[in-house]
């Protein structure tokens, strides 16, 4: 009887373990399987190479790439450099041979090679005390705001550098509801077809604004849910308050795409607002909506595909890059972690895409660096974060 009894608890006790291995191996399918079909990407530690002239980068706000897949990025050199610890060289005396600041935009071709460095005051127009990002248009021209206290203009150059025009008047105090001047610009992006620029406007002002590309004329402007901007000061963002019917500040994207919708950046409030280009509301998403702080929607930059299917999303508090379903607008992957290695991110601030399908971000505060992520092709990845996506040996 005890022998049976013995017998009995034995093959009970098998029977369990192997129930619970096969739902282990279950529950591991099902993990498995949590894949969804999207971009792939690797970091290229590589890219860029590295400067010349001891130069290194500041705080790097700002990222854009042009008609041959040169990248251009915009950084803040001495003002968020230290002397003492990193460029000795340009103190008086110096200090030591290193290091220096690289002049505020620098050009890299495809390769990671540097072009052409430049940037700076000039004469007839007045440099922004804070520049912040950086786009080329369809001629190859660069455009850059500025989100300093007296930074109510925006700055238009050649493709090398040559000073063109100046919007907006500089030292102007905010107000959403002017048609002469910016309130602190983010950034500037284009309907080119239409010949109209859209306005991040931004860090002093609570709207988007939009003009002709040719004249800088100021034609429509609107706020978030396409009220008209009020510039009332908004208690702490709350994630448990109802939606803000006013955008934070900073605005801090305004994306137009391909069929006629515009994606802006309500980077405090943690969402994207969709309109139309004439300002009507289309559809909101919340991203990461625990998120204080910083905010977590930064930047924005859509695939090269012809109807720009993904959206990369760039969540400077968060420390990574989403990759979106663009007329879902849901999360597919995302991918990065924070740290200084290749593939990690400190505030990473800006992103954008070449015509291959690669991504490039820029990293502000101590992040003070551009990244390249070389494009993969479409295959399964995980739903959930990826981490760093260090190359494959």
């Amino acid at each position: 009887m005890t022998r049976r009894r013995t017998l009995s608890v034995t093959f009970t006790l098998v029977g369990v373990i192997a129930a619970l291995g096969i739902g282990q191996r279950v529950l591991a399918a099902k993990v498995r399987v949590q894949t969804v079909q999207a971009p792939r990407f690797e970091v290229d530690p590589m890219w860029p190479k590295p400067l010349p002239n001891h130069w290194i980068l500041g705080s790097t706000i700002g990222v854009g790439v042009d008609a041959r897949d040169h990248v251009f990025i915009i950084h803040r050199g001495d003002s968020t450099l230290n002397q003492r610890t990193e460029v000795g060289a340009d103190a008086k005396p110096p200090l030591g041979e290193c290091c220096r600041s690289a002049p505020p935009i620098l050009e890299f071709d495809p390769e990671g090679n540097l072009v052409k460095a430049w940037g700076g005051p000039g004469e007839g127009y007045v440099w922004p005390s804070s520049n912040h990002g950086i786009t080329i248009d369809d001629k190859d021209n660069v455009w850059i705001g500025g989100n300093g206290n007296a930074d109510s203009h925006i700055l238009k150059f050649t493709h090398d550098g040559k000073f063109l025009a100046q919007y907006g008047v500089p030292g102007q105090a905010p107000n959403s509801n002017d048609s002469t001047h910016f309130g602190r610009v983010a950034k500037i992006s284009f309907d080119t077809k239409a010949g109209e620029a859209f306005i991040s406007d931004g860090y002093g002002n609570k709207r988007v604004a939009v003009l002709d590309m040719g004249t800088g004329k100021l034609k429509r402007y609107w706020g978030a849910y396409g009220n008209k901007p009020d510039d009332t000061r908004l208690p702490p963002y709350n994630p448990d308050a109802p939606p803000d019917k006013q955008f934070r500040n900073p605005v801090h994207c305004a994306e137009p795409s391909t069929d006629g919708l515009v994606y802006v950046c309500d980077r405090v409030n943690d969402r994207i607002q969709v309109f139309q280009k004439d300002g009507k509301f289309v559809k909101e998403q919340r991203i990461a909506p625990l998120t204080r702080g910083d905010g977590s929607v930064w930047d924005i930059a859509f695939s090269r595909d012809p109807q720009q299917k993904y959206i990369f999303l760039a969540d400077g508090k968060n420390e990574r890059v989403y990759v979106m379903d663009r007329q879902s607008l849901e999360i597919l992957t995302s991918f990065g972690d924070g740290g200084r290695q290749p593939g990690q991110f400190f505030a990473v601030h800006s992103i954008a895409t070449d015509s291959k399908g690669n991504i490039y971000t820029t990293e502000t505060y101590e992040g003070k660096r551009v990244q390249k992520f070389a494009y993969k092709g479409i295959g399964a990845v995980p739903r959930t974060n990826q981490g760093v996506l260090w190359p494959r040996r």
